[in-house]
C-alpha cells in the first residue's frame, strides 16, 4: 500500500500522536528504512515506533554502519572533503571530525572563508565574515594536531556569477582580479587533491568543489569525483544533497563505497548528533 506524501498532513511534521496512532493502525510491524529524514521528529518517524513493534531497515542499517564505522574506526589516514556553498553549514561536522582527521581538503564556495582569513584578496566572492574567526580557530587546531591543511592553490575565476560569464580565467589564488567571483578550483588544485587523497584509506566527502550546476565551472568537481572513484582499497563515503547528485550525474554511484541517501541526515549524523528516527527504535 503506498501513502500519500506524509507531509500534506499536518499532524506529520508536529509528531501528532493520534496522527501516529492512525499511521501505525495500518500494519502490524514498522521497519524504519529512511534515513533522509531520520533527523526528523515526525509523526513517521518516530511517532510510530512507539505504537508497533519497530526495527531498523536494510538500508538504515548500512547507512549507520558505513558512516559509524568511518567517524570511530576508520582505515587511517582518515581524510574529509568538504566543500559547498558555505562554512557555516559544515562548522558542526568541522568540530566534529577536526580531533579525528589526518588531512582536511577544502573547496567549493566556503574555501573563500578559509583564504580571506589568510589574507588573500577573494574579489567579489561572497565572504562568511561572521565565520572568519571560526575558519582561522579551525586552521589553528589543526595545525596543533598536525592535521595537514589543504586549500585551493589556484581558482577558476569570472566577471560575473553566471554560467555565460563574458570573462573567465584560471589564475593563482594570490591573483584574483578585483569585483571577480571565484567559481571553481583550478586543475592544479583539483591535480593536487587528487594525489593528496590518493594516500588516505579512509575519506568522507561532502559538498562540491565549484559552481557545479553551471557546467563552465564543473571541472573540479568532476576530476576530485573521478579520482575518488578510481582509488582502491579506499573507503569513499559520500555525504547525500547536492554531493549525492553530482556523483550520480556522473555515472559513479557503483564505484564509491557508500554514497548517503540523506542529506541534513547525513551532516547531522557527521556531526556526532543522535538521529530522532533511529533512537525512536528499540536497541537490536
Amino acid at each position: 500500500m503506498l501513502l500519500e506524501n506524509l507531509r500534506f498532513h499536518p499532524g506529520e511534521e508536529k509528531n501528532d500522536p493520534q496522527f501516529a496512532k492512525a499511521l501505525a493502525g495500518l500494519a502490524d510491524c514498522f521497519i524504519m528504512d529512511a534515513f533522509a529524514v531520520a533527523h526528523r521528529a515526525h509523526a513517521s518517524t518516530v511517532g510510530v515506533p512507539q505504537y508497533l513493534p519497530s526495527a531498523m531497515g536494510l538500508l538504515m542499517q548500512r547507512e549507520v554502519e558505513t558512516l559509524g564505522q568511518a567517524l570511530e574506526a576508520p582505515a587511517r589516514p582518515l581524510a574529509a572533503l568538504m566543500g559547498g556553498a558555505k562554512v557555516g553549514d559544515k562548522m558542526g561536522v568541522l568540530e566534529n571530525l577536526l580531533g579525528k582527521l589526518d588531512h582536511l581538503f577544502v573547496g567549493g564556495g566556503m574555501a573563500v572563508t578559509f583564504l580571506h582569513c589568510q589574507g588573500y584578496h577573494t574579489g567579489a566572492s561572497s565572504v562568511e565574515s561572521e565565520r572568519l574567526t571560526f575558519a582561522r580557530d579551525v586552521l589553528r587546531r589543526a595545525e596543533a594536531r598536525k592535521i595537514k591543511i589543504h586549500l585551493p592553490q589556484d581558482v577558476v575565476a569570472a566577471s560575473q556569477f553566471a554560467g555565460e560569464a563574458a570573462e573567465v580565467k584560471t589564475v593563482p589564488v594570490d591573483r584574483v582580479p578585483q569585483d571577480w567571483f571565484i567559481m571553481d578550483i583550478g586543475p592544479a588544485t583539483a591535480q593536487r587533491f587528487a594525489q593528496g587523497l590518493g594516500s588516505c584509506k579512509t575519506i568522507l566527502w561532502n559538498g562540491p568543489m565549484g559552481v557545479f550546476e553551471m557546467p563552465r565551472f564543473s571541472q573540479g568537481t568532476r576530476a576530485v569525483a573521478q579520482a575518488l572513484a578510481a582509488l582502491r582499497g579506499v573507503t569513499t563515503v559520500v555525504g547525500g544533497g547536492s554531493t549525492a547528485e553530482v556523483v550520480e550525474e556522473l555515472g559513479l554511484m557503483d564505484r564509491l563505497t557508500h554514497v548517503s541517501t540523506g542529506g541534513g541526515a547525513s551532516l547531522e549524523f557527521l556531526e556526532g548528533k543522535e538521529l530522532p528516527g533511529i533512537a525512536a527504535l528499540p536497541d537490536a
